[in-house]
C-alpha cells in the first residue's frame, strides 16, 4: 500500500507538546479512525494506527451492508491523560484539527480518552460533533444521529453498549479460534494486560461464555489468582483509567509485578493495553498458545516472527478490535438500530465470519493470520474502487 495520503504534527503553543493526525486513505471523501493520548505518543504510531484503520474498514466492507465504508484515519496526543492540563490540551488540539473533523475525519475515544470526554472538548472547541464529516454520506441525518445517539444511551448492567461492543468482538475472535482448534470454553484460562473499555469488556464476555481469567495487569500491576478472578467484583472497583481498588480483591488474589501477565499460566493472552507491549526479549516469557490482540499495534513485527516459530498464534488487531468502529457505522447508516442484543447478536455473526475467513486463509496460504488478513484486504480494495469510483 502507499504512503499516507496526509499526516501533520501539531505543536500547542502553551504546553510545547505535540499532537499529529494520519489520514492513510480516504473512500468517497471521509477517514475514520480514533484519538489516543498517553505520554511518549509519536508520528510514526499514530501512522501505523492509521493504516491499520483502512484495514479495518475494508475488512468490514459488505455490499449488501447499508454500511459505507470508510479510509482509514488517527490522530495520538503526546500526553499523559491523567496530567491535569490533558483535558485543556485537548480542546486546543481538536480546535487546531478542527477542519479536518468537519471536513474529511471522523474521530472518538481510543486509548487514555473516553468518548464522553472527546465530546465534551469537541463541544467546547466549536465542532458540532467528532463524527460530523460522515454526515453528508448519510440517507436521513436526523434520524441516524438520533438512532445513534439512542444507542449511546443503552447500558447493559450499567455499563454503556459502546464500550461493550469492542470487547464483544474481541471475545467472539477468541472463541473462534478456540472452536476452530476444538478447545472447549471450560477450562481455557485467559490473561489481560489492561481492564479499560476494551479489556474490561473483553473480560466479561469471556467469563460468560465459560473461560477462566486468571490474571490481568493494570498500571499499578498484575492481579492473579490460579483458580480464577471475580471479573465482575473487579470491574465494579475500577477507575475511569481502568486501575482497580485493591482492597477489593479477594484472599486468594495475589498482587504481581506488571509484566507477571505475560508469563501466566494461561491459553489465551490479550494485551489490551497500549501499543508494542510485546517485543522480541519479553514474548520468550509467553507460554499461551494465542495471543488476541485487543489493543492497537500490541505485539512487534519481530515479535510476532518468534512466536509463530514456537506455535503462538498471533490474532491480529486489525480483525479482533474492529467490533467497536463497526458498531459506530453499522447504527448510525442503520443496519442494526439501538438495541444491545441486536448489537450483540450481529457483532458475533460478522466477527465469527471474519476471523473464520482469515483463519482459513492462512491456513490455506501457510501463513500467518495477519498475512491473510493484509490478503482479504488486498482481495476487497478493487471491488471498493469500482463501486466507489475512488479510493485513495
Amino acid at each position: 500500500m502507499a504512503s499516507p495520503l496526509l499526516f501533520l504534527t501539531w505543536t500547542d503553543h502553551i504546553t510545547g507538546r505535540q499532537g499529529f493526525l494520519v489520514v492513510d486513505r480516504l473512500v468517497r471523501g471521509v477517514a475514520s479512525g480514533g484519538l489516543r493520548m498517553r505520554a511518549g505518543c509519536t508520528l510514526d504510531e499514530v501512522t501505523g494506527l492509521a493504516r491499520g484503520m483502512t484495514m479495518k474498514e475494508a475488512l468490514h466492507y459488505d455490499p449488501a451492508s447499508r454500511y459505507v465504508p470508510l479510509g482509514g484515519a488517527k490522530g495520538g496526543i503526546d500526553c499523559d491523560p491523567r496530567d491535569p492540563e490533558a483535558y485543556p490540551l485537548l480542546v486546543r488540539y481538536l480546535r487546531a484539527m478542527r477542519p479536518y473533523i468537519e471536513s474529511c475525519w471522523t474521530t472518538g475515544e481510543d486509548l487514555g480518552l473516553t468518548q464522553d470526554l472527546v465530546d465534551r472538548a469537541a463541544t467546547e472547541a466549536g465542532l458540532v460533533s467528532s463524527i460530523q464529516a460522515v454526515y453528508p454520506l448519510l440517507d436521513d441525518e436526523a434520524d441516524a444521529r438520533r438512532r445513534l445517539g439512542d444507542a449511546f444511551a443503552v447500558e447493559v448492567d450499567g455499563i454503556g453498549l459502546d464500550e461493550l461492543v469492542g470487547g464483544c468482538g474481541v471475545a467472539e475472535a477468541a472463541l473462534t479460534a478456540l472452536d476452530r482448534a476444538g478447545v472447549p470454553h471450560a477450562g481455557t484460562r485467559v490473561a489481560l494486560q489492561g481492564l479499560g473499555t476494551m479489556g474490561g469488556a473483553t473480560a466479561r464476555f469471556l467469563t460468560r461464555a465459560g473461560l477462566t481469567v486468571v490474571a490481568v495487569a493494570d498500571i499499578k500491576g498484575t492481579i492473579a489468582n490460579p483458580t480464577g478472578l471475580d471479573i465482575e467484583a473487579l470491574l465494579a472497583a475500577r477507575d475511569a483509567h481502568g486501575t482497580v481498588d485493591r482492597s477489593a480483591l479477594r484472599p486468594g488474589d495475589r498482587e504481581l509485578p506488571g509484566d507477571a501477565w505475560l508469563s501466566a499460566d494461561t491459553d489465551v493472552l490479550v494485551p489490551a493495553a497500549v501499543s508494542y507491549a510485546i517485543d522480541a526479549e519479553n514474548q520468550e516469557r509467553i507460554t499461551a498458545r494465542w495471543v488476541v490482540e485487543a489493543a492497537n499495534m500490541p505485539v512487534r513485527p519481530e515479535a510476532e516472527l518468534l512466536l509463530a516459530a514456537r506455535g503462538v498464534t498471533v490474532l491480529p488487531d486489525v480483525v479482533v478490535n474492529s467490533g467497536t468502529n463497526a458498531w459506530w457505522w453499522w447504527t448510525l447508516f442503520g443496519d442494526i438500530g439501538a438495541d444491545a442484543e441486536e448489537a450483540f447478536a450481529h457483532t458475533r455473526r460478522s466477527m465469527r465470519s471474519l476471523v473464520e475467513r482469515m483463519l482459513a486463509r492462512a491456513r490455506a496460504d501457510g501463513t500467518t493470520p495477519r498475512a491473510a488478513a493484509h490478503a482479504l484486504v488486498a482481495d476487497r480494495l478493487p471491488v471498493m474502487a469500482e463501486r466507489f469510483g475512488w479510493y485513495r
